[in-house]
């Protein structure tokens, strides 16, 4: 029995998922990136494999003791990876993009996917069948929007999700509840009929916290899996630390 912690560093939220063999068994939400807390959490589980994809400049720290306690891998542009990444300039790629790419490829392979990330920004990720990520699409998630508002109007008020919102706002809160969470919904609705219209054998995936809500509300057939990121770092772990 092997087990892997797979560290998900993003701009909301710390996470770690707890693989035994190749089987996700927990996620745990971190409260910070002190070495304290993570070193409890290896003594807790004693993983023999780590990996982390960060998106944010977290404690260097955690790498190394990482590398002391376990058989470690940072993701990075130089992973290896089992797609191809024919782009510009592949550095740029996020950690998290080529993670949700290498779960694609396991799990829907031969197919032309896109994976779509509900975070901190919606990523639109698009694989083709012959396993190599080609880019996609950012755009602002889900509080940004939120925010947004009130931020860069002199009126707005922040308004928080509400997922009993009704299509035609009745007032202020209600109103940007709707153009939020169903422009949402529209928006990525759209993106599955282009990509669709465009590429036959075509399969989409979408993931992230906000994952099981937006799956019921879209028109589109997809695939819904909320840890899809996570079963790709495991995936990305076994192909760079043997």
């Amino acid at each position: 029995m092997k087990k892997t912690i797979c560290f998900d560093f993003g701009n909301t939220r710390l996470k770690a998922a707890v693989f035994i063999d190749e089987n996700f068994t927990e996620e745990i939400i971190l409260p910070d990136d002190k070495t304290a807390n993570i070193e409890k959490l290896l003594e807790q589980h004693q993983p023999q494999n780590t990996i982390l994809s960060s998106v944010i400049n977290h404690n260097e720290d955690i790498e190394n003791l990482l590398t002391q306690k376990t058989t470690f891998h940072k993701l990075s542009h130089f992973t290896k990876t089992n797609f191809t990444t024919p782009v510009g300039k592949p550095e740029t790629i996020g950690a998290d993009r080529l993670a949700l790419s290498a779960a694609a490829v396991r799990f829907y392979p031969g197919k032309n996917n896109l994976v779509i990330s509900l975070g901190s920004c919606i990523t639109y990720n698009f694989i083709n069948q012959y396993n190599q990520f080609l880019g996609g699409s950012i755009s602002p998630g889900m509080d940004m929007r939120f925010k947004a508002m009130q931020l860069f109007t002199a009126k707005l008020p922040e308004v928080k999700k509400d997922w009993n919102f009704p299509l035609i706002g009745y007032d202020t809160k209600t109103n940007m509840q709707s153009g939020v969470i169903a422009g949402m919904c529209f928006e990525i609705d759209g993106f599955i009929n282009a990509y669709a219209v465009k590429y036959g054998n075509f399969n989409a995936v979408l993931t992230g916290g906000d994952t099981s809500y937006f799956a019921g509300q879209l028109k589109n057939k997809i695939f819904a899996d909320p840890y899809f990121l996570f079963k790709g770092l495991y995936a990305l772990s076994e192909t760079n630390n043997g």
